[in-house]
């Protein structure tokens, strides 16, 4: 499990791709000073096991489940991801619960300044629009941020300026891809709901 507070950001350094497996190698600083064989690291807010490691570096292996339900497939040499360890029993919970396993995949729509802060819409499936809503948690390529508006098939989000120096999404174009995890506790609260209702409906005999 992971807070949606990003580490540092590192850089792909090697994209290993053939017909039976997908490895990815990211150049790094922080996330490396304790880590070991087994341990998970978030990319862009996609939960990966480390498989092997040196001192500037560590690799990870991409199943095709996740290839098809994120961005991480269309990542090159030199591109930036955002990372962030697995949290300990003494992390501070800044952020919220992120559990790494990405929802859909949204598009940019638009930057928009506005003094020193940076608006962000991003357009994605009407389907999840139902878990994402003002003021509650959305994590963006793995950053935990707090949704502004909403409309049937987008969100938006703003970002001051110390979060805009500490995370990638800044850096991306218009019609870039990011991945989206919406907050698990509403998806709990639509089963429990859901479960409840269906109780109700089954006839005591």
């Amino acid at each position: 499990m992971f807070t949606g507070l990003i580490e540092e950001i590192g850089s792909v350094h090697a994209v290993e791709r053939s017909s039976d497996h997908f490895n990815l190698t990211v150049m790094a600083d922080l996330v490396l000073e304790d880590v070991k064989l087994g341990d998970s690291i978030a990319i862009n807010g996609v939960c990966l096991t480390v498989t092997k490691f040196d001192r500037s570096s560590f690799t990870v292996g991409l199943a095709p489940e996740t290839l098809s339900r994120t961005n991480l497939g269309s990542l090159k040499t030199g591109e930036h991801v955002n990372l962030e360890r697995a949290l300990l029993p003494t992390t501070r919970m800044g952020g919220h619960y992120v559990q790494g396993h990405v929802d859909t995949i949204g598009v940019i729509q638009s930057f928009k300044p506005d003094a020193d802060a940076l608006w962000v819409r991003i357009q994605t499936d009407t389907a999840l629009m139902r878990y994402i809503v003002s003021k509650g948690y959305i994590a963006i390529d793995g950053t935990s941020l707090t949704v502004v508006d909403t409309g049937d098939d987008w969100f938006n989000v703003t970002l001051i300026d110390y979060t805009q120096q500490k995370i990638v999404l800044p850096t991306k174009k218009i019609g870039d891809r990011v991945n989206l995890e919406v907050d698990i506790l509403a998806k709990y609260a639509e089963r429990l709901v859901a479960n409840r209702h269906v109780q109700k409906s089954i006839p005591n005999f």
